[in-house]
């Protein structure tokens, strides 16, 4: 066995530039197998200067015994060679190192051979002799690219397994949280009607549980979304939906880590990010069992929706955004900027309206903005948050 390490080359320009790290050529080994030490020599010399690791073998034990040791991505085997032929040992390649890209070197008596092992699946592809120094070099080069494209799916395939347990573990653990605290206040409340606004009053108890200050905000954000749709003339059933919806749109934040839920959304980075932007669904699953929630558990799936379709989770645009949560979006924000969730910044009630003002028809619906700066053309009592 002979080893040869060259200088690293720059990676395949076909590959993305996030990807170009993951590329690099210093990390392929190429193995070349034939019983010709002028033919290997000469694979050597069409491999230099490609930044590969190149080893070489002259016969299949010799090739297997350095796969048992050596981290090998890339094969090119002779086919006529003593004892084991290229084609059965490409094939104890594929048993034992499927992964590994498996091409073939094939004179012309040997083509419908070749054939037969490219059609059951024990070499990717064939090399004529005498070859093309540039096709070896090329089809190297497509094959480490095709490397890297594959793990990076594999790599994003287990994320998105990642991901969907955890959305699945995030619902249970709502689910259970809710039972537990469902029958514990069912106990103590033993004999009183159970009645619709004691269902609303147990669910704001349970955002209560996780984070009292949540609590105060959310009734403020209530009672703001409730007088919107009220100046907007909705009827008493959407108001009164905006006003439950308000005091529970963000039941969600049950199922957040305590390191997301207690951090301004702005100090927020990379997974956390993913994690708060589910606290919408969360909130919808908590309450789409009961009937009549279902109303209000639509307002708190679309309250994060942006008017201009950059909001989440579902990117709803313009009039596809239920009414009652382009309504409880603004009311949310604007208490929010007077508590320093968003940012950690305390706005005052005043820098706060021009703040959504700004947000005309873009973040928010020109018609609500137009409803909320006619409720405060008088001047308004700031939003006292405490911890």
């Amino acid at each position: 066995m002979s080893e040869t390490a060259v200088a690293p080359a720059p990676p395949p320009s076909a590959l993305p530039a996030d990807r170009r790290a993951a590329a690099s050529p210093a990390d392929w080994t190429v193995l070349c197998v034939d019983d010709e030490p002028n033919i290997l020599l000469s694979l050597r010399r069409v491999l230099r200067g490609t930044g590969h690791r190149v080893l070489t073998a002259e016969g299949g034990a010799e090739a297997l015994a350095l796969f048992e040791r050596e981290p090998i991505g890339l094969v090119i085997s002779d086919m006529r060679m003593p004892v084991m032929d290229g084609a059965q040992l490409l094939q104890r390649v594929r048993e034992g190192w499927p992964d590994v890209t498996r091409l073939l070197l094939t004179g012309h008596a040997d083509i419908g051979a070749t054939i037969a092992a490219i059609n059951q699946g024990r070499i990717h592809r064939y090399i004529t002799k005498p070859w093309s120094d540039d096709d070896i070099r090329l089809v190297v080069r497509e094959a480490f690219e095709r490397h890297v494209l594959e793990a990076e799916k594999r790599r994003l395939e287990a994320l998105t397994q990642r991901q969907n347990a955890m959305l699945q573990a995030f619902n249970t653990h709502l689910e259970e949280k809710v039972a537990r605290r469902t029958q514990e206040l069912a106990q103590a409340n033993e004999g009183l009607t159970k009645n619709y606004l004691t269902a609303i009053k147990t669910f704001s108890n349970f955002i209560g549980l996780r984070d009292r200050p949540l609590v105060r905000r959310s009734r403020a954000v209530a009672g703001l979304a409730r007088r919107l749709a009220q100046a907007m003339n909705l009827g008493e059933l959407e108001s009164g939906d905006a006003f439950i919806a308000g005091l529970l749109h963000d039941i969600g934040h049950i199922g957040l880590p305590d390191s997301v839920a207690a951090r301004p959304v702005v100090r927020l980075e990379g997974e956390e990010v993913s994690l708060y932007r589910m606290h919408p669904v969360l909130g919808e699953h908590a309450l789409r069992g009961w009937d009549d929630m279902r109303g209000v558990a639509a307002l708190i799936r679309a309250h994060h929706e942006r008017h201009d379709g950059r909001g989440f989770p579902d990117g709803l645009k313009g009039e596809a955004i239920p009414l009652g949560a382009r309504i409880l979006a603004l009311a949310d924000t604007y208490i929010d900027l007077q508590s320093g969730h968003l940012d950690a910044s305390v706005l005052s009630p005043g820098d706060a309206r021009g703040a959504i003002a700004r947000g005309r028809g873009t973040q928010f619906d020109p018609k609500v903005v137009d409803a909320f700066l006619r409720l405060f053309a008088k001047p308004a009592a700031p939003f006292a948050h405490r911890p």
